[in-house]
């Protein structure tokens, strides 16, 4: 154990003590019978089972009849000290005091009253079985009844069932018991019964309520300061409705069963003496006993819950009990992120142990996020075998792809739902930003000095980057503020696939092998400045790749801090946001894609160089297209451009529109018309052909009546999609004529 851990467990075990917050008790603890060890009540997981209920008569001592009990575990009836039934209940106010025979045992048992029983389950009337029944304990404690355990700590019948009932299991004994009672008349009726059943959260072993020494701690206390920092907004939960699972579960908060029956933990700080019994709670064992004078001890054989270590985790992890510098630096953090599972198991728990302790919040802000499922909606788990192992995903596409991809598609507070392709988009984004990284830096001669940032020349698509940086800088703080991770990556991935990588890298290549020196190094300088802030920005989703890219960078374009992982996160400038740049940018964007999709209409070969006649509605665009004909050049393959207001459309020419804008290209001694017109025409009738016979299908009320709603709706898409591309071919074909 770390021993600055250990101290930290062993100082918050003896304060508690010592103010009466903990102690040992005989009480009702979840039992786990396979793992032989007491589990607190979070970590006992129900599911609702069907079962039955089982009617049970008790005949009466006095002969005159018997009494009719409903149960769900008839093999805990060996330990039944009493039946019971509400004082409101009429039916039964003329038994109270007297006895019943409790079957299979012969032993007499009295008939109680207590608020406690439920008139309207089973017939009103409930065995008490104080060892074996949390709610039962608590009757037999306001009626001073006997407690008589019947199992061992395996769930094996002990003697106090029984001899005809000792080794065996608890379920055998079910099946035993019934069997006898069926025998002796005993059973009225069985009844199919649905019931939550607790499990132990690790093995899944069916929970036995059972009667044993434990150690607690007294949760009201501290759950009070706990409940109202989150009523007050100091702590906030996110998504808000795990506020209401917090309120509620803290308002009904139980004490913890704190001990253990395991091999593994933190000894519990306790010791006996060995010649008197006197109990010492104490950092180490003590050295001579104040009550005899014995020097001989034995500590405390249970160990703590492993949870008793982790609730101190905020401060016991940054030196506590002692005043660090670490601990004044890190407490309270801003956002825990953890599983709505272990709301109560842990961060609940946290928030009271930082409280008492520290007199401050654990944090402020807790973030749960959703549960990581398969493709078919089914949680993922080791012992369902659906659960891929992380460590052989990192090394077949590397932890940076893993963590973006699970971002990426998951907004706050949602399901994962992860499959192998999602996998892809993290791999892929990570080798495109890695590939640009190379670009940048395979372009950078041996000694080049570079500009300062107010010696740049730039030029539109400059402007641009920057202005969408800046964009996604201020956006991405905002996401990161409001915990919208997925947001974040949406945006960081925009910017620098579709923007950054896309656009700017492409338009940047002539300028890169231009002899205009100041040209070159403006470009090289804010592909260098974009991506160290880009990965600034990635840095908390893709911290490996981010930071290596980073480091590299700075060789050449130094930063004045030693590691990204400390690096500032980049500030918005609002004056390089010009809407009126963007608006120029995305105006040159939709026209250059224009010309990419006619030459993949007319399946040109990327290598044929083209000619455009582009008539513009207004002056400004043509003095944009003229001044930036180089970006037509570079990204759609194109040799010459004319522009003017008034120009005609050229003979032969297929056309785009883009806002007010005309884009003609002229196809002459590109493609052979005669031989394209043959074939646009072949395209044309086969078109038709395949509209017609939709259409009959879609004419045919027997199809119609009989085919599934979803078949129906697919040719109806299928319909339209085809008249589309027919309309389409023939717009083009009357293009050539």
């Amino acid at each position: 154990m770390d021993e600055t851990l250990s101290r930290a467990v062993k100082e918050v075990f003896i304060r508690l003590y010592d103010e009466g917050l903990i102690y040992k008790g005989k009480y009702i603890i979840n039992w786990c019978p396979r793992c032989e060890t007491a589990l607190a009540n979070d970590e006992v997981e129900y599911s609702e089972e069907n079962g039955n209920l089982w009617y049970i008569r008790y005949p009466l001592t006095d002969g005159s009849g018997y009494l009719v009990v409903a149960t769900t575990r008839p093999e805990t009836m060996l330990g039944d000290t009493a039946v019971a039934v509400n004082p409101r209940d009429d039916r039964y106010q003329h038994l109270v005091g007297k006895e019943v025979e409790l079957p299979l045992t012969g032993r007499k048992i009295p008939i109680l009253e207590d608020d406690y029983v439920d008139m309207e389950f089973g017939t009103g009337c409930v065995k008490v079985t104080p060892a074996h029944d949390p709610n039962d304990f608590e009757i037999g404690q306001r009626h001073n009844l006997p407690q008589i355990l019947i199992m061992d700590e395996q769930a094996v019948m002990n003697s106090a069932a029984g001899k005809e009932f000792v080794g065996l299991d608890r379920f055998a004994c079910r099946e035993k018991v019934v069997e006898l009672l069926t025998q002796q008349d005993l059973l009225e009726k069985i009844e199919p019964y649905t019931h939550s059943v607790g499990h132990c959260y690790r093995c899944d072993t069916v929970v036995e309520p059972y009667l044993s020494d434990q150690w607690f701690v007294k949760m009201k206390p501290l759950a009070g300061p706990a409940i109202e920092v989150v009523e007050k907004d100091e702590v906030r939960f996110q998504p808000e409705r795990w506020t209401k699972v917090y309120m509620h579960w803290m308002n009904n908060i139980r004490d913890w069963c704190i001990s253990r029956q395991i091999w593994w933990g933190h000894r519990i700080p306790v010791y006996y003496c060995n010649s008197c019994g006197k109990m010492i709670v104490a950092k180490e064992m003590p050295t001579i006993c104040p009550e005899c004078g014995s020097n001989s001890f034995h500590q405390d054989e249970d160990v703590l819950d492993t949870w008793f270590s982790s609730w101190l985790w905020p401060f016991s992890t940054l030196g506590w009990p002692d005043e660090t510098e670490d601990l004044k630096r890190y407490l309270p953090t801003q956002v825990l992120i953890t599983a709505p599972e272990i709301i109560y198991l842990w961060v609940a728990r946290m928030i009271m142990s930082t409280l008492h302790f520290i007199h401050i919040i654990p944090f402020q802000t807790v973030l749960l996020h959703g549960t990581v499922r398969d493709e078919y909606g089914i949680k993922m788990s080791k012992s369902l075998g659906n659960s891929p192992d992380p460590i052989d995903i990192i090394d077949r596409v590397g932890a940076d792809a893993l963590r973006f991809s699970m971002v990426f598609g998951t907004p706050k507070g949602a399901d994962v739902i992860f499959s192998e392709s999602i996998l892809e988009t993290g791999r892929n984004f990570a080798n495109k930003i890695w590939n640009a990284y190379r670009f940048i830096m395979m372009n950078i001669k041996e000694g080049e000095k570079l500009p300062r940032k107010d010696e740049l020349q730039m030029e539109l698509a400059d402007l641009w980057i920057y202005s969408r940086l800046n964009e996604t800088a201020r956006n991405t703080a905002e996401h990161y503020q409001n915990l919208r991770f997925n947001d974040a990556a949406q945006g960081i991935f925009q910017f620098l696939w579709d923007e950054f990588c896309s656009w700017y890298i492409e338009l940047s290549k002539d300028r890169l092998n231009s002899n205009d020196i100041l040209s070159r190094s403006t470009t090289l300088y804010i592909l260098l400045d974009v991506m160290q802030n880009s990965m600034r920005l990635l840095h908390p989703i893709m911290p490996f790749i981010t930071e290596e890219i980073w480091q590299n960078i700075k060789k050449v374009f130094p930063q004045p801090e030693d590691a990204l992982i400390i690096a500032a996160f980049p500030s918005c400038d609002e004056k390089m946001i010009d809407p009126e740049i963007a608006d120029d940018m995305s105006f040159m964007q939709e026209a250059i894609t224009a010309v990419r999709n006619l030459r993949k209409e007319l399946n040109l070969n990327p290598g044929i160089p083209i000619s455009l006649v582009i008539r513009v509605a207004e002056e400004r665009q043509k003095d944009l297209i003229e001044r930036y004909t180089t970006y037509f050049k570079r990204l759609a393959k194109v040799d010459n451009i004319e522009v003017g207001l008034q120009l005609p459309k050229p003979k032969a020419s297929i056309a785009a529109v883009v806002r007010n804008l005309e884009i003609f290209l002229p196809l002459k001694g590109i493609i052979d018309l005669e031989a394209e017109k043959a074939r646009l025409s072949k395209q044309i009738e086969k078109l038709e052909k395949e509209v017609q016979v939709i259409k009959n299908k879609l004419d045919n009320p027997h199809f119609l009546a009989n085919a599934k709603p979803e078949i129906v709706e697919n040719e109806k898409k299928h319909f339209e999609e085809v008249n589309t591309k027919l309309s389409l071919t023939k717009e083009l074909l009357e293009d050539l004529k």
